[in-house]
């Protein structure tokens, strides 16, 4: 039977290699396929809330590597690991580790100088860590806890709301979080970070 995907906007195509990752061969749906992700994605909240996470940590490639891994690791096998292949969207595979690093870098300098408020740091990573599309799949959904545990373990302050979406679905709720994350690729960030609050 294999696996039957159907990609709403803004979402990346798995390849064939991809699609063999796929640990639990008894799904064959996009819908079967999300709730088995949400289920696993539960999970990885449960651990962020009972882990201690030090604030020095989580903007590491370890820490990203295995929040992914928490989140995706029930129903992919190449959870956690850097894709190893070029997408719709994201950048060349092979700059993926020199981007993150630059990323980082960035983002340790703008925490230590309050370079701008904590809302906006955190958007600003989500917003770059998703351009850079590390992973096969699950980078939206990866880069919005990141950017939650950004606001919480480092800054101390309340997670996004993010329109209490997955942005799953192809409703207006996601055609509003696509439109917003295509300003931010235009050098506005605002509406992102409006969008997160909302």
């Amino acid at each position: 039977m294999g696996l039957n995907l159907k990609y709403t906007d803004g979402q990346t195509p798995l390849d064939e290699d991809e699609k063999e990752g796929l640990k639990i061969k008894s799904i064959t749906t996009q819908k079967e396929l999300d709730e088995f992700e949400q289920l696993n994605i539960e999970k990885a909240v449960e651990w962020t809330i009972h882990t201690n996470l030090k604030p020095e940590k989580i903007v590491t490639e370890k820490f990203i590597k295995d929040l992914h891994k928490k989140m995706y690791g029930d129903v992919w096998k190449w959870a956690g690991e850097f894709r190893k292949s070029d997408k719709n969207i994201g950048i060349n595979w092979t700059q993926i580790g020199i981007e993150l690093k630059n990323l980082m870098d960035d983002t340790k300098y703008w925490i230590e100088n309050k370079s701008y408020p904590s809302e906006e740091i955190a958007i600003r990573f989500k917003h770059r860590i998703v351009a850079i599309h590390c992973f096969p799949n699950g980078n939206g959904r990866h880069s919005r806890m990141m950017a939650d545990i950004i606001m919480e373990s480092i800054f101390g302050k309340e997670i996004f709301s993010w329109h209490k979406s997955n942005m799953v679905k192809a409703d207006e709720t996601r055609k509003a979080y696509i439109s917003a994350l295509r300003e931010a690729d235009n050098g506005n960030i605002n509406p992102l970070i409006q969008f997160a609050e909302g």
